[in-house]
């Protein structure tokens, strides 16, 4: 079965090589590796053409200057030869089983009914913001529930005729678009093989400006999409009723003080969990500085989130784009 890999890639000349690299080292190599760049202004496309002239991977670069992340993942799968597809993402270093985890499931005796195969991500912190940063957004994989996982386009596999028969990602799409080419395959298709050990590891932001541009963006494209209505709903809630009302009560009484404390511990419970486990050996005050980063967090995001929700929610207004992704019109 050939298994072409593919990635979209905008100015990462920097990044680019840790996964050019991890890909070269798979147990099962690639037959094919389809990489588009979105008009980069720095030295990735000369990187990319680099390493495939050195011919440790069969890379073929594609150029399609100013195409999003949907419609350079669509070309990309367009243009590979693959009858199953293995996404990725620049700038994330894969673990050496990534791909023949992926594909294994593909090559069952039942294999004929598997069209989509959920990979696993971990993030690869450098610094002790990133380290908290992880632990408060992203889940492990005890916690992982196989059946309703959502795969990231950065450790994903689908048969290319599986692609196709859903219209590949949504090109009306900045962000979210790999949540909404996840819906319609599970639509079609019903819930995901896990492969637990395809796992792509990626770091995440830098700094808290970064993250907050990052979530914004995120709740942005929920709203473009009409994606997670509830959980938005029950954040503004949150923040705009429940909490205002318990500061009030506190104010009256103290005993109040014990509604922050459970709700605290509902909230941060499971972050501070990850948190220890990914700190341990550190020394007591870097550790304690790392604790105190998740109410930040999570505090920073559900602001970016819920001023990201709005936004996004009135371009589709204004483009009388459906309620949701389920009835968007063709690209404008």
């Amino acid at each position: 079965m050939k298994v072409t890999v593919i990635a979209t890639v905008l100015n990462e000349d920097k990044n680019i090589r840790c996964l050019l690299d991890s890909l070269a080292a798979q147990t099962r190599p690639p037959d094919e590796v389809v990489i588009v760049d979105g008009g980069s202004a720095d030295d990735t496309v000369a990187v990319l053409e680099a390493y495939a002239a050195q011919g440790r991977l069969p890379l073929r670069v594609i150029s399609r200057p100013g195409a999003n992340i949907s419609q350079g993942r669509n070309a990309a799968v367009a243009a590979a030869t693959g009858e199953v597809i293995a996404s990725t993402d620049a700038g994330v270093r894969l673990s050496p089983d990534w791909l023949a985890a992926l594909v294994e499931p593909f090559e069952r005796p039942a294999a004929g009914r598997v069209a989509v195969v959920s990979g696993f991500f971990l993030p690869d912190p450098q610094t002790d913001f990133e380290t908290a940063l992880g632990a408060t957004t992203l889940p492990v994989l005890e916690e992982v529930v196989p059946g309703r996982f959502l795969p990231s386009s950065r450790s994903v596999a689908y048969r290319k005729a599986a692609a196709r028969a859903v219209g590949g990602y949504p090109e009306w799409l900045d962000y979210c678009e790999d949540l909404v080419f996840d819906f319609k395959l599970r639509q079609r298709y019903g819930p995901f093989p896990f492969a637990p050990r395809a796992v792509a590891y990626f770091r995440p932001r830098p700094n808290l400006r970064a993250f907050i541009k990052q979530y914004y963006r995120y709740a942005r494209g929920d709203g473009k999409a009409g994606l997670w209505f509830r959980r938005h709903l029950i954040r503004y809630l949150t923040y705009l009723a429940a909490m205002p009302l318990l500061i009030a009560l506190l104010l009256h009484s103290p005993w109040w003080g014990l509604g922050f404390l459970v709700g605290g511990a509902f909230v941060f419970g499971t972050p501070f969990k990850r948190l220890w486990t990914a700190t341990r050996g550190w020394g007591f005050l870097r550790r304690l500085r790392a604790f105190a980063w998740p109410p930040v967090i999570r505090l920073a995001g559900d602001v970016a989130k819920m001023v990201g929700y709005p936004a996004g929610v009135w371009w589709r207004l204004r483009r009388r784009a459906g309620r949701s992704w389920r009835e968007r019109a063709a690209p404008d």
